[in-house]
Protein backbone atom coordinates (compact mmCIF):
# COMPACT_ATOMS: atom_id res chain seq x y z
CA UNK A 1 0.00 0.00 0.00
CA UNK A 2 1.38 3.39 -0.94
CA UNK A 3 2.13 5.87 1.84
CA UNK A 4 0.72 9.39 1.72
CA UNK A 5 2.94 11.83 -0.16
CA UNK A 6 3.65 15.10 1.62
CA UNK A 7 5.28 17.89 -0.36
CA UNK A 8 6.72 21.03 1.21
CA UNK A 9 7.49 23.83 -1.22
CA UNK A 10 9.21 27.08 -0.31
CA UNK A 11 9.34 29.56 -3.16
CA UNK A 12 11.66 32.47 -2.47
CA UNK A 13 13.04 35.29 -4.57
CA UNK A 14 9.97 35.07 -6.77
CA UNK A 15 9.32 37.99 -9.09
CA UNK A 16 5.64 37.52 -9.79
CA UNK A 17 3.50 39.66 -12.07
CA UNK A 18 0.22 40.81 -10.53
CA UNK A 19 -2.36 41.55 -13.20
CA UNK A 20 -5.07 44.08 -12.40
CA UNK A 21 -7.83 45.66 -14.34
CA UNK A 22 -5.86 48.80 -15.23
CA UNK A 23 -2.19 47.87 -15.42
CA UNK A 24 0.45 45.25 -14.77
CA UNK A 25 2.40 45.52 -11.50
CA UNK A 26 5.67 43.75 -10.77
CA UNK A 27 6.36 42.85 -7.15
CA UNK A 28 9.09 40.88 -5.35
CA UNK A 29 7.29 38.12 -3.42
CA UNK A 30 7.93 35.05 -1.28
CA UNK A 31 5.50 32.15 -1.46
CA UNK A 32 5.22 29.13 0.83
CA UNK A 33 3.28 25.96 0.11
CA UNK A 34 2.57 22.75 2.03
CA UNK A 35 0.71 20.02 0.13
CA UNK A 36 -0.30 16.56 1.30
CA UNK A 37 -1.67 14.04 -1.19
CA UNK A 38 -2.26 10.33 -0.91
CA UNK A 39 -4.59 7.40 -1.36
CA UNK A 40 -7.65 6.74 0.78
CA UNK A 41 -6.64 3.11 0.59
CA UNK A 42 -5.12 3.62 4.05
CA UNK A 43 -8.73 3.62 5.30
CA UNK A 44 -9.98 0.68 3.25
CA UNK A 45 -8.53 -1.35 0.34
CA UNK A 46 -11.75 -0.66 -1.57
CA UNK A 47 -10.80 3.05 -1.61
CA UNK A 48 -7.35 2.49 -3.09
CA UNK A 49 -8.16 4.48 -6.24
CA UNK A 50 -9.60 7.38 -4.26
CA UNK A 51 -7.17 10.18 -3.41
CA UNK A 52 -7.08 13.23 -1.15
CA UNK A 53 -5.49 16.65 -1.58
CA UNK A 54 -4.80 19.05 1.32
CA UNK A 55 -2.90 22.27 0.67
CA UNK A 56 -2.02 25.47 2.48
CA UNK A 57 -0.27 28.52 1.04
CA UNK A 58 1.06 31.82 2.28
CA UNK A 59 2.11 34.59 -0.11
CA UNK A 60 4.06 37.64 1.03
CA UNK A 61 3.96 40.71 -1.23
CA UNK A 62 4.99 44.36 -1.30
CA UNK A 63 8.62 43.23 -1.57
CA UNK A 64 7.95 40.43 0.95
CA UNK A 65 6.92 42.92 3.64
CA UNK A 66 3.36 41.70 4.34
CA UNK A 67 1.02 38.73 4.09
CA UNK A 68 -0.79 39.41 0.82
CA UNK A 69 -2.68 36.19 0.17
CA UNK A 70 -3.42 32.88 1.82
CA UNK A 71 -5.02 29.72 0.52
CA UNK A 72 -6.59 26.59 1.96
CA UNK A 73 -7.37 23.98 -0.69
CA UNK A 74 -8.91 20.53 -0.28
CA UNK A 75 -10.06 17.97 -2.82
CA UNK A 76 -10.90 14.37 -3.63
CA UNK A 77 -9.54 12.52 -6.63
CA UNK A 78 -9.96 9.25 -8.49
CA UNK A 79 -7.25 7.36 -10.37
CA UNK A 80 -8.77 6.64 -13.77
CA UNK A 81 -5.45 5.10 -14.86
CA UNK A 82 -2.07 4.39 -13.32
CA UNK A 83 -0.71 7.82 -14.22
CA UNK A 84 -3.93 9.86 -14.62
CA UNK A 85 -6.34 11.13 -11.96
CA UNK A 86 -9.38 13.43 -11.93
CA UNK A 87 -10.18 15.77 -9.05
CA UNK A 88 -12.91 17.91 -7.49
CA UNK A 89 -12.33 20.33 -4.64
CA UNK A 90 -12.78 23.64 -2.82
CA UNK A 91 -10.42 26.51 -1.98
CA UNK A 92 -10.66 29.52 0.35
CA UNK A 93 -8.46 32.47 -0.67
CA UNK A 94 -8.24 35.64 1.49
CA UNK A 95 -6.48 38.39 -0.49
CA UNK A 96 -4.90 41.75 0.34
CA UNK A 97 -2.46 44.23 -1.26
CA UNK A 98 -0.70 44.17 -3.69
CA UNK A 99 -2.97 41.50 -5.21
CA UNK A 100 -5.99 43.71 -4.52
CA UNK A 101 -6.62 47.39 -3.78
CA UNK A 102 -8.93 46.35 -0.94
CA UNK A 103 -8.86 43.07 0.99
CA UNK A 104 -11.53 40.49 0.17
CA UNK A 105 -12.28 36.77 0.47
CA UNK A 106 -12.64 34.39 -2.44
CA UNK A 107 -14.20 30.94 -2.62
CA UNK A 108 -13.34 28.53 -5.44
CA UNK A 109 -14.70 25.26 -6.73
CA UNK A 110 -12.10 23.47 -8.83
CA UNK A 111 -11.81 20.45 -11.09
CA UNK A 112 -8.59 19.10 -12.58
CA UNK A 113 -6.98 16.32 -14.59
CA UNK A 114 -3.50 15.36 -13.37
CA UNK A 115 -0.99 13.31 -15.35
CA UNK A 116 2.52 12.33 -14.24
CA UNK A 117 5.11 9.93 -15.65
CA UNK A 118 8.85 9.32 -15.80
CA UNK A 119 11.00 9.32 -18.92
CA UNK A 120 14.71 8.50 -18.62
CA UNK A 121 14.50 9.37 -14.94
CA UNK A 122 12.85 12.76 -15.54
CA UNK A 123 9.42 13.22 -13.93
CA UNK A 124 7.00 15.11 -16.17
CA UNK A 125 3.69 16.45 -14.87
CA UNK A 126 0.72 18.06 -16.61
CA UNK A 127 -2.15 19.62 -14.67
CA UNK A 128 -5.29 21.01 -16.34
CA UNK A 129 -7.55 22.84 -13.89
CA UNK A 130 -10.91 24.64 -14.15
CA UNK A 131 -12.01 27.04 -11.42
CA UNK A 132 -15.33 28.67 -10.57
CA UNK A 133 -14.50 31.79 -8.55
CA UNK A 134 -16.91 33.45 -6.10
CA UNK A 135 -15.69 36.89 -5.01
CA UNK A 136 -16.78 38.98 -2.05
CA UNK A 137 -16.46 42.03 -4.32
CA UNK A 138 -18.97 40.92 -6.97
CA UNK A 139 -21.97 38.71 -7.68
CA UNK A 140 -20.73 37.07 -10.90
CA UNK A 141 -19.11 33.64 -11.01
CA UNK A 142 -15.74 33.79 -12.72
CA UNK A 143 -14.64 30.83 -14.83
CA UNK A 144 -10.89 30.33 -15.22
CA UNK A 145 -8.70 27.70 -16.88
CA UNK A 146 -5.16 26.91 -15.75
CA UNK A 147 -2.57 24.73 -17.48
CA UNK A 148 0.65 23.72 -15.74
CA UNK A 149 3.64 21.78 -17.07
CA UNK A 150 6.45 20.66 -14.77
CA UNK A 151 9.72 18.75 -15.10
CA UNK A 152 11.89 17.37 -12.30
CA UNK A 153 15.40 16.19 -13.22
CA UNK A 154 17.20 14.07 -10.59
CA UNK A 155 20.67 15.18 -9.48
CA UNK A 156 23.15 13.75 -6.97
CA UNK A 157 22.51 13.31 -3.23
CA UNK A 158 18.68 13.33 -3.50
CA UNK A 159 18.64 16.76 -5.15
CA UNK A 160 16.73 17.54 -8.34
CA UNK A 161 16.36 20.43 -10.74
CA UNK A 162 12.73 21.56 -10.98
CA UNK A 163 11.12 23.84 -13.52
CA UNK A 164 7.46 24.59 -14.21
CA UNK A 165 5.23 26.99 -16.08
CA UNK A 166 1.53 27.68 -15.58
CA UNK A 167 -0.69 30.03 -17.54
CA UNK A 168 -4.14 31.29 -16.54
CA UNK A 169 -7.01 32.23 -18.87
CA UNK A 170 -10.27 33.88 -17.77
CA UNK A 171 -13.20 32.40 -19.67
CA UNK A 172 -15.69 35.20 -18.97
CA UNK A 173 -15.90 38.85 -17.95
CA UNK A 174 -17.22 39.55 -14.45
CA UNK A 175 -18.55 42.46 -12.41
CA UNK A 176 -15.70 42.08 -9.90
CA UNK A 177 -13.17 43.24 -12.49
CA UNK A 178 -11.88 40.16 -14.31
CA UNK A 179 -11.68 40.44 -18.11
CA UNK A 180 -11.96 37.41 -20.36
CA UNK A 181 -8.73 36.26 -21.92
CA UNK A 182 -5.18 35.87 -20.62
CA UNK A 183 -4.86 36.47 -16.88
CA UNK A 184 -1.29 35.66 -15.82
CA UNK A 185 1.69 33.34 -16.25
CA UNK A 186 3.77 31.77 -13.48
CA UNK A 187 7.22 30.36 -14.19
CA UNK A 188 9.41 28.61 -11.61
CA UNK A 189 12.92 27.14 -11.61
CA UNK A 190 14.86 25.85 -8.63
CA UNK A 191 16.24 22.92 -6.68
CA UNK A 192 14.29 20.13 -5.06
CA UNK A 193 15.45 17.90 -2.23
CA UNK A 194 13.95 14.57 -1.16
CA UNK A 195 14.16 14.07 2.60
CA UNK A 196 12.53 10.68 2.08
CA UNK A 197 9.96 9.08 -0.22
CA UNK A 198 7.17 11.19 1.31
CA UNK A 199 8.67 14.63 1.94
CA UNK A 200 10.20 16.95 -0.65
CA UNK A 201 11.23 20.60 -0.65
CA UNK A 202 11.67 22.94 -3.61
CA UNK A 203 13.47 26.30 -3.46
CA UNK A 204 14.00 28.67 -6.36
Amino acid sequence: MKKPFIKLILWSSLLAPCFGQAKTVEDFQTWGNVTATGSLGVISPSLQKMKYWLEGQGRFGNDTSQVSQGMLRAGLGYAVAEKVSVWLGYAFVPTDEPFAKKEFDEHRIWQQVLWSDKFAGVTLTSRSRFEQRFMQTGSDVGWRFRQMFKASVPLAYDFSFVTSDEYFVNLNKTNYGADDGFDQNRAFAGLGYNFNSNIKTEVG
